[in-house]
């Protein structure tokens, strides 16, 4: 199996919804770097039982973010958070170089900061 790194991302946003176990092994694959048969001598299972836990877990991340879009959305609002800091910076630097608007200025970095704060 080729790891794929948007599995993790997904993880991220569903992996509360998969078993434990599913959710576990998924986590070893991806983010521990473990090895299938590392694995299964973890967990006390056959190489074939944490193959097929993980193709399940990995069908059933990909059809959550097929109906709920979670993810996607998440990348769209960081897209515009970042074109929006991007056009506030703009406007700063306009305001310096032209007119020098002292309430410009103070909404424009409100602006940058709020951008920034839903960021993290």
């Amino acid at each position: 199996m080729a790891k794929n790194l948007e599995i993790s991302v997904l993880l991220d946003f569903y992996g509360e919804m998969l078993t434990e176990k599913q959710k576990e092994m998924i986590d070893y694959y991806y983010n521990d770097d473990l090895s299938l048969s590392e694995i299964a001598d973890n967990l006390g299972i056959t190489r074939q039982g944490v193959r097929d836990s993980i193709k399940r877990a990995e069908t059933q991340l990909f059809e959550m973010e097929d109906h709920l879009h979670m993810v996607q959305r998440y990348n769209e609002i960081q897209d515009g958070l970042e074109k929006i800091c991007e056009a506030a910076a703009k406007i700063a630097d306009y305001n310096s170089k032209m007119v020098f608007a002292f309430e410009i200025d103070q909404q424009v970095k409100a602006i940058i900061e709020t951008a920034q704060n839903l960021n993290e």
